[in-house]
């Protein structure tokens, strides 16, 4: 088994900014009860763009940026696209699948959307790295995309607030040589604490139970840290950056405080781009690598948690 190395990023995010008093219009809430219990200030929402739009935008974007950085890229060297996703245009064809034909690799490209929703993204890390080490490409693309926004049922007030749309792409590598890179995942069936149903049912809108799912989420996060720090033989000293799910700031704030003297390491964008899902650790580290904040021979952990219910996370040397 190879490791992980990340290649590049890209990021689309819909023209719309939708902010809290733009949502308090629309229904029984305002800046500050959204700000101080979620941490969330804006979102976006797509009008004109999709899932699949902001998908290929996003996979376009990490892959002009790789071909600046790394001399042996080639499109035609990806041999696979995974897209993290609950919110795609199709129930069939997948994301992944018009991704690939945007980028003009019809019939050259396994492709496949995976739904673990807030997870999906640290899952289909790992699912790289696994299938690479089948394949004789050995660079993968990444996204997460979701359009959230029309799942959302705005008479819902503690949940209509949370969620956001986007996508974000890293372009990654399996490369044979000695390094830090490794993911684990879980899985505990409930639909109950968080759901949206599917296709063909009248009533396709998130339903949550927030204090469930934030006692969930601390348990996970923690649970997931404490294993891949274990499994690496590594500690919170070697970690320069923790990047989770940006669900809710109060879950991150409430984890990184069981980690004493290591709170800053827990990095947040959640007040700008708010809830996106699958989408929001690849917007995170868009954010980290694009401001120069992570740097060669770093190393950083990631960890995700959402419904189904999934928790998955992944340490990786930079």
């Amino acid at each position: 088994m190879g490791i992980l190395k990340f290649v590049a990023t890209g990021k689309a995010l819909p023209k719309k900014i939708v902010t809290n008093d733009d949502i308090s219009k629309i229904v029984d809430t305002s800046d500050e009860w959204i700000e101080t219990r979620t941490g969330i200030k804006k979102r976006y929402f797509c009008e004109e763009e999709s899932c699949n739009s902001l998908a290929i935008e996003a996979a376009k974007e990490a892959i002009n940026r790789a071909l600046q950085k790394d001399s042996e890229f080639d499109v035609l060297k990806i041999g696979l696209i995974i897209v993290a996703t609950t919110s795609g245009n199709y129930a069939f064809p997948s994301t992944a699948c018009m991704v690939g034909k945007a980028l003009g690799l019809k019939g050259s490209v396994m492709a496949y959307d995976l739904s673990a929703a807030c997870s999906g993204f640290m899952y289909a890390l790992q699912n790289a790295k696994a299938l690479l080490n089948e394949m004789d490409k050995k660079y993968a693309l990444i996204i997460g995309s979701e359009e959230l926004s029309k799942l959302l049922d705005f008479n819902d007030r503690t949940t209509c607030v949370l969620f956001g749309d986007g996508a974000a792409a890293t372009l990654v590598k399996l490369e044979d040589r000695e390094g830090i890179s490794y993911i684990s995942s879980f899985s505990d069936g409930n639909d109950e604490d968080l759901v949206c149903e599917g296709v063909g049912e009248e009533n396709s809108s998130i339903k949550m139970k927030g204090q469930a799912v934030f006692k969930f989420a601390v348990k996970a996060i923690k649970q997931s840290v404490d294993e891949v720090l274990l499994k690496t033989g590594l500690d919170m000293e070697d970690i320069d950056y923790v990047v989770c799910h940006q669900a809710n700031a109060r879950i991150i704030d409430f984890v990184k405080k069981t980690y004493e003297g290591h709170e800053e390491k827990f990095y947040q964008n959640v007040g700008e781009y708010a809830n996106t899902s699958a989408a929001s650790i690849g917007l995170a580290l868009d954010d980290l690598f694009e401001s120069g904040k992570l740097k060669k021979g770093m190393k950083i952990v990631c960890v995700g948690f959402g419904a189904g219910l999934t928790w998955s996370a992944g340490v990786f040397e930079i």
